[in-house]
């Protein structure tokens, strides 16, 4: 077989943006426009192709990322449709890590959330490059310069209108593209077919005369009044187009050398000069282009679409993946060419109930077919792919071979897990794998009956193999189950796909907060597990020192001994146990987090040490290490930030600092005043209906997880008294 298209006209993209945006509504129009669906589908009618779950249709929001593939032009576009809602981030952190370029949609009205700043830094650190797409355009309190003005303020980038819009809310009749030199002009609600005509080429020394050309184009092409208001929105974004163009021109000249030459010698840059210069910038990550459109009423889709395949990159665009050998630690890198071996990253496992285990990947280099056997270099284990699929959501096309740049599935693997390399054993390679947030909220749940019991435990162990910020443990004091997610929708998600899809009953708890525990000094200690018997005894004994690391460092076990005071096949067991003892802390056996656990010095017996007594030794020794370390509690704070009209703003900000709340903005936007502010997450529960009690339901506000920190010591002698007080009834 031979590749369909050249890798060079493939696009790789997420949609990425806000809660409310308009993500899958421009995922559904741009399927639409391909070729890709036949008939439009709507988020508020539950009829969106890409939201198939069940759960995302009655609530109108994204909860899983869903891929899918269509063609435009003459170049295939791979897409991934991410959620919003700050409970599913985990969805975009894995799309964006196998992704080569994003579209961020920004709502007119309200312009940069917060949840488009978390998208904006998680594309960052992947060093995606976009373009932005105002989405809204006919809202009431549309604004697309007061957008573009936030992506630059608050995200930190340089955006640049390559369109501009003609008009705004119910006068949003249609745009400009400013390299292309096209109007396009949409006329009924629903524009399917819009009208666009190229202007006449703009003559800087004849200003009225270009407009009066321009202005009779458009009269000749569309049915507008020549004195109607529509007419007149038009004819003032047509009057500042020659201005537009040049600030365009001369922002893309400042960071581009090649178009920087043609503009100082007053050469007219054409399209296509300009289009390459813009390429360039846009892959380089130093300018995002913005675009402008109404995804709802099919206005600026096409454009958008042009756009994609304009300026995102192609997988041979971006440089060659990086990993290791996995037995000698040696650097590697693999080109984006069918030529190189076979590598690919795993980076979503899914339990689909007609074909099974379904794992996504995406295909670094080389090539795979249906029945190939990969070598899953991550866990050191040969996999057999059995179908190999290519996603459209939840419909699923079975092809032979796939190529280098693509994103499919595969039925068959078993022990593949989300963020593990497949490669050719002949050229083992592992690829940087995949970070995820620590969940911060947590629930217990029990099944209804005995039949649910039994089933519950397979049920949780397939869901936490789906979402890696889906945890679940045993809590041996209480005798419960404890599932820890995101946020609380994230866990009413979970318990919600468990009686649905699985058939499992459960009593949910409520909400409680994830704390975590910390250690604020170095202590060393030793550990020792000796038992003697009457016959074979255990000997293991350690010397053990914890240290404090920073404020998301994770946790790190370090071997510092020397001269083979523990032999090496102990060394392990000692990491495995001083890991077990990390899970639950010594003050209210909530996780260790931020800590490093050195291996100073032990010894041993020749008959009677075993790998039980080092482990033992380990979990031992730590434990009263950090007893000794000063521990502390840890507690997830949130960022807020609520919309309130200007009467409840006083009540509002009350509230904030009544709950321990630390203010870091106070703003206007528009008739609205915006307060960010850090709030504990223990003191959020209950603050959506106390915030609409003291705003008469007309506020809003947005929450995401910021970081851990610790918790004062008043509030922790609180939690800490609940704790044990449970613990002793």
């Amino acid at each position: 077989m031979t590749r369909p298209v050249p890798i060079e006209k493939v696009r790789n993209i997420g949609i990425i943006a806000h809660i409310d945006a308009g993500k899958t509504t421009v995922t559904e129009r741009i399927l639409f426009y391909s070729g890709r669906t036949y008939k439009l589908g709507e988020v508020d009618d539950g009829t969106a192709v890409m939201d198939w779950m069940a759960q995302e249709r009655e609530r109108g929001i994204t909860i899983t990322a869903a891929a899918t593939t269509c063609e435009w032009e003459d170049h295939t576009i791979n897409i991934v449709d991410t959620p919003g809602h700050v409970d599913f981030t985990v969805e975009v952190e894995r799309s964006l890590r196998v992704l080569d370029g994003g579209v961020v949609v920004f709502d007119a009205v309200a312009g940069v959330q917060p949840q488009s700043e978390t998208v904006w830094r998680q594309a960052d650190r992947y060093h995606i490059p976009r373009i932005c797409f105002v989405n809204k355009m006919d809202r009431v309190g549309a604004d697309f310069e007061r957008t573009v003005t936030m992506i630059h303020d608050r995200l930190g980038a340089r955006p640049v209108a390559i369109q501009v819009p003609m008009g705004a809310e119910d006068k949003y009749l249609g745009l400009i593209d400013l390299v292309g030199e096209v109007v396009w002009v949409f006329s009924g609600e629903k524009d399917e077919l819009p009208v666009s005509m190229p202007l006449p080429r703009a003559r800087p020394q004849e200003p009225e005369r270009w407009l009066r050309e321009a202005l009779t184009a458009v009269r000749l092409a569309t049915d507008l009044d020549g004195e109607g208001e529509a007419f007149r929105s038009c004819e003032s974004a047509l009057r500042e187009f020659p201005m537009r163009r040049g600030q365009l021109i001369e922002a893309v000249a400042e960071v581009d050398d090649q178009l920087l030459i043609s503009y100082v010698e007053g050469h007219p840059v054409s399209e296509g000069e300009l289009k390459k210069a813009l390429r360039r910038v846009t892959l380089a990550n130093v300018v995002t282009p913005v675009l402008c459109g109404s995804a709802l009423r099919n206005r600026g889709v096409r454009p958008l679409l042009n756009a994609v395949a304009d300026y995102l990159p192609s997988p041979t665009d971006v440089p060659p993946v990086r990993g290791t050998h996995p037995k000698t630690g040696e650097a590697l890198t693999r080109r984006a060419s069918d030529e190189e071996p076979f590598a690919a990253l795993a980076f979503k496992i899914v339990a689909d109930p007609y074909v099974g285990r379904l794992s996504y990947f995406r295909v670094y280099s080389g090539k795979v077919s249906q029945g190939n056997m990969v070598y899953n270099s991550t866990r050191g284990e040969r996999e057999r792919i059995g179908r190999l699929l290519r996603m459209h959501a939840q419909h699923r096309e079975d092809i032979q071979e796939e190529y280098a740049g693509s994103i499919v599935a595969a039925v068959g693997l078993k022990n593949t897990f989300t963020g593990d390399t497949l490669c050719d054993q002949s050229h083992p390679i592992v690829l940087e794998a995949i970070k995820f947030p620590e969940p911060v909220i947590s629930v217990a749940i029990e099944p209804r009956t005995k039949d649910d019991q039994d089933r519950m435990s397979e049920t949780l162990a397939r869901l936490s193999e789906e979402d890696p910020t889906f945890r679940t443990r045993y809590d041996t004091e209480t005798g419960q189950t404890i599932i820890s997610g995101m946020g609380e929708l994230h866990l009413e998600i979970i318990v919600d796909r468990m009686l649905r899809e699985y058939r499992v009953e459960a009593h949910v708890g409520k909400p409680e907060v994830a704390y975590k525990e910390t250690i604020t000094r170095a202590a060393k200690t030793e550990g020792r597990f000796v038992r003697q018997t009457g016959g074979h005894g255990q000997y293991g004994v350690v010397t053990l020192e914890v240290v404090p690391l920073e404020r998301g460092a994770g946790l790190r076990f370090v071997d510092k001994t020397a001269g083979g005071v523990i032999p090496r096949e102990f060394i392990r067991p000692v990491e495995q146990g001083v890991k077990e003892a990390l899970e639950t802390g010594v003050l209210a056996s909530y996780p260790v987090v931020d800590v490093e656990v050195r291996l100073l010095d032990g010894s041993y017996h020749p008959v009677d040490s075993s790998e039980l007594a080092f482990r033992m030794a380990g979990s031992m020794g730590t434990r009263d290490a950090l007893r000794h370390a000063k521990p502390v509690l840890l507690e997830p704070i949130m960022q807020f930030e609520v919309a309130t009209p200007e009467q409840f703003f006083s009540d509002a900000l009350g509230d904030i600092n009544s709950r321990r709340g630390h203010v870091i903005m106070v703003d206007q936007r528009g008739h609205m005043r915006m307060v960010r502010a850090l709030v504990p997450l223990a003191e959020t529960f209950g603050y959506a209906t106390d915030l609409r009690s003291l705003t008469q339901g007309r506020a809003t506000y947005t929450m995401e997880f910021d970081h851990y920190q610790e918790v004062p010591p008043s509030v922790a002698e609180t939690i800490l008294g609940k704790v044990r007080g449970f613990v002793r009834r």
